[in-house]
C-alpha cells in the first residue's frame, strides 16, 4: 500500500474484512471458548497472516456437568476434545497457520480471574506485538464473553498507561442477551461493518462448525451467513452493558449482571484503571 492510501490498523483491518483481503499484519484474536472465534470471524480466519488466537477459558466447566452429558469421563477430557475441535475446525477453514494460545481457566470462571488475565493478556500483547486485536463485545450474553471483553480492554488501558504500545480493537457480534437478538451488535455504538458469506464461504463456515461435535445442539440456534464488526467503544463496565441488561442472571452459574460489574469494579481499582 503506498503511503498516499494508507489506512490505520483498524480501518485497514475493517476494509479487509468486508473486501476479503488477505490481512498481513499482526493480528490477535481473544475469544473466550473454543468455537467462539468460528462463530464471530470463522469466515474471516484464513485471510489473517499472522495471528494468534488467545483464549480466555478452555470451554469445559469444573463441575463436571457438561463433560457428563457429552460422554467424557473428567473435565480435563472434555477441555482436550474442545482443544481438538478448534484444530480440525480452523484446518476445514483453511486457518490451521493461527498460532493458539489459551489461560488455564475454567468455562464461566472468567470473570473470577479477571486481574490476573488482564495482567497476563497485556503482557502476551506487549510480546506479540498485534496491530489489532479481534474481540467479544460488551454484550451482557455471556459472563465469559464480557470477561474477554473486559481483559482486552484493561490490558490495552493498562498498556497505554505505561507508555507501551496499544493496539486497536475490533469486536465481533455474537448475541447480547440469551435468548435475545443473535450475531448482532447492541443498537448505538461505533459503526458496524456487514459481511454476508458467499456460497464457498459458507460452505467453509459449515464444515468448520460441523467440527465442534460437542456444541452441534447451541451452534444449531446462530445465523452462519453474516459475520459483523466494527471498532469497540471505549467501554464502561461498572455500568450495564449496552444491551440494558445481561442474559445470565439466572442461569445457575453463580453470577449476575451486579455481581460482574462489582467484580470488574474491583478489578480496575486493583490494576490502577478505576476512572
Amino acid at each position: 500500500m503506498s503511503e498516499s492510501t494508507y489506512l490505520p490498523p483498524i480501518a485497514d483491518s475493517l476494509e479487509a474484512l468486508a473486501a476479503g483481503r488477505r490481512l498481513k499484519q499482526r493480528t490477535m484474536i481473544v475469544a473466550a471458548h473454543p468455537d467462539d472465534e468460528t462463530l464471530g470471524m470463522g469466515s474471516r480466519l484464513r485471510l489473517l497472516e499472522n495471528a494468534l488466537l488467545v483464549h480466555v477459558t478452555d470451554g469445559a466447566p469444573r463441575d463436571g456437568g457438561d463433560a457428563h452429558n457429552y460422554g467424557f469421563a473428567s473435565c480435563a477430557e472434555y477441555a482436550a476434545a474442545r482443544s481438538a475441535e478448534l484444530a480440525a475446525a480452523l484446518a476445514a477453514g483453511e486457518a490451521g497457520h493461527i498460532r493458539r494460545e489459551h489461560f488455564d481457566i475454567a468455562d464461566q470462571q472468567g470473570v473470577r480471574n479477571l486481574v490476573a488475565l488482564a495482567a497476563d493478556l497485556a503482557e502476551l500483547i506487549a510480546d506479540a506485538r498485534p496491530a489489532v486485536i479481534f474481540t467479544h463485545a460488551y454484550e451482557g450474553g455471556h459472563p465469559d464473553h464480557d470477561a474477554a471483553a473486559f481483559a482486552v480492554h484493561a490490558a490495552r488501558r493498562k498498556l497505554k498507561a505505561d507508555g507501551k504500545r496499544a493496539p486497536d480493537i475490533v469486536e465481533f457480534a455474537l448475541y447480547s442477551r440469551i435468548g435475545g437478538p443473535l450475531a448482532d451488535f447492541a443498537p448505538g455504538g461505533p459503526p458496524t461493518t456487514t459481511v454476508v458469506l458467499d456460497a464457498d464461504e459458507m460452505h467453509r463456515k459449515r464444515a468448520m462448525i460441523a467440527c465442534f461435535a460437542t456444541q452441534r445442539g447451541v451452534l444449531a440456534e446462530l445465523d452462519l451467513g453474516i459475520e459483523r464488526f466494527r471498532a469497540a467503544p471505549d467501554y464502561d463496565f461498572t455500568a450495564p452493558p449496552p444491551t440494558g441488561g445481561t442474559g445470565y442472571d439466572h442461569m445457575g452459574w453463580g453470577i449476575d449482571g451486579p455481581g460482574w460489574r462489582h467484580k470488574a469494579a474491583t478489578a480496575l481499582q486493583a490494576l490502577g484503571l478505576a476512572r
